[in-house]
């Protein structure tokens, strides 16, 4: 993946089945402005819309993937005396989004992840990311209670411990040290870091596309102890008399991928 020059709000470009959504302020981290929300929640909608879209697959550009929301951004609407909707209501509807998204999603860590954008990374199914990169919540130094659904999403994803870790102590913490809790799949180093993207979205992107959207939404549901246990049922009945289970059991009778 070769970089953009210069800032833009995210960029989104399609290669078959593959959606690839770009963050690129690189001169600036990869920070998100008001604006940045806008598109993605956009991008999002757009690619969610579109049934050829397999898998999706975010990054940054440059030596970060992201520093998370403009803190400048914050600190405006925290002198204000007039009541808004808070930068974090916001940015917590993009985050909410992107885990919502019906296709599988890859996380390409292509460098430090930091603040809001640590949220971002957490709502893929999956996050590859180089050794060199590290991870930061400083919401604690900053005086920010973080938005409920993010400190949700590190408590069912990382376990209890680690979140009050990462959020109470505003504690770096390395490649090796992401790895160890869940927080990476997997650590790769940078000469690496495409080819198994790449490997990863191509075996998501093979994959029965309905089923494979029913048993993500199941998944996240369970984790939030929230399933919605008759529409599950539905789902999973309806896949016994689908299109997609009689060419994936052709497929294994002839010992072939299967054509989804």
């Amino acid at each position: 993946m070769s970089d953009t020059d210069g800032d833009s709000t995210p960029l989104l470009s399609l290669d078959g089945p593959r959606a690839i959504i770009r963050l690129n302020r690189p001169k600036h981290l990869n920070r998100l402005l008001a604006e940045d929300l806008t598109v993605l929640l956009s991008q999002f909608a757009q690619i969610d819309a579109d049934p050829a879209v397999r898998v999706l697959v975010l990054t940054g550009t440059g030596r970060a993937f992201s520093a998370g929301f403009d803190l400048g951004q914050i600190a405006e609407r925290a002198a204000s005396d007039t009541e808004t909707e808070s930068p974090g209501a916001a940015f917590e509807q993009v985050v909410d989004r992107l885990e919502a998204l019906r296709m599988p999603t890859i996380c390409r860590l292509n460098g430090g992840v930091y603040g809001g954008s640590t949220d971002l990374a957490l709502a893929c199914d999956f996050r590859i990311g180089v050794d060199s990169a590290e991870m930061f919540m400083p919401a604690a130094r900053l005086g920010l209670h973080y938005y409920p659904n993010g400190i949700k999403r590190y408590v069912t994803r990382l376990g209890v411990d680690n979140a009050k870790r990462l959020f109470l102590t505003a504690q770096r913490i390395d490649a090796a040290e992401m790895l160890r809790i869940g927080y990476l799949t997997q650590m790769v180093p940078m000469d690496r870091l495409d080819r198994e993207v790449d490997a990863l979205a191509t075996t998501l992107a093979g994959n029965a596309p309905n089923a494979v959207a029913g048993m993500k939404r199941a998944i996240n549901e369970f984790a939030r102890q929230a399933l919605d246990e008759q529409a599950a049922d539905t789902r999973a009945r309806s896949s016994m008399r689908s299109d997609e289970i009689l060419e994936g059991i052709a497929a294994y009778k002839e010992k072939r991928p299967p054509r989804f």
